[in-house]
């Protein structure tokens, strides 16, 4: 299935399509998927996987309706399966209060998994923005990362850029005051 029939986002909606995206391996399995479709020993290859492994995490992405078979072909007399991302994007719950961003760990497992020596960007700033600044600086950034993702070129080394806009929680002094 072209990337271009594919629908434009896959909203998690179930506990089972939680656990589905919160296992890492799983994550690194979908970024796999994400340009183009692969097979189960594509996969492994790809991520150093045992071939047993790759497939019992295809089909739990499978199951969860965040990969789907796209075509499949006879090699020697078996059928070889291509998934695929079931969506260009696969938007995540808001993770509420206290709860654990299953996004930003992801990519902060993926940062500390990359090669030291590799070429990097990154950085945390601490900003005092009005609510309107707030609002135009997130918008700029999701505009600068679709910009870039129209960008892509399938045949190209991956590279990933997650980015975090939010308000941290107050941080409470000894007395109850918030500093």
């Amino acid at each position: 299935m072209p990337a271009e029939d594919l629908p434009e986002t896959f909203h998690v909606t179930t506990d089972e399509q939680l656990r589905a995206v919160s296992n890492l391996t799983r994550h690194r399995i979908m970024a796999v998927l994400r340009f183009e479709p692969a097979t189960i020993t594509q996969i492994a290859e790809q991520l150093g996987l045992a071939k047993g492994s790759s497939s019992y995490h295809v089909r739990l992405l499978e199951r969860a309706g965040l990969v789907k078979v796209v075509r499949t072909r006879k090699v020697r007399g078996v059928t070889e399966r291509y998934y695929a991302m079931a969506a260009r994007a696969i938007v995540l719950p808001d993770p509420g209060e206290g709860g654990p961003d299953v996004l930003m760990r992801q990519a902060v497992a993926d940062l500390e998994a990359a090669p030291v020596d590799g070429e990097r960007h990154v950085r945390m700033a601490h900003l005092r923005l009005t609510g309107e600044q707030f609002a135009e600086l997130g918008a700029r950034l999701e505009a600068l990362a679709d910009e870039y993702q129209e960008l892509s070129d399938p045949s190209l080394p991956d590279v990933s850029l997650a980015f975090a806009l939010f308000r941290p929680a107050p941080r409470e002094q000894a007395g109850g005051r918030s500093k």
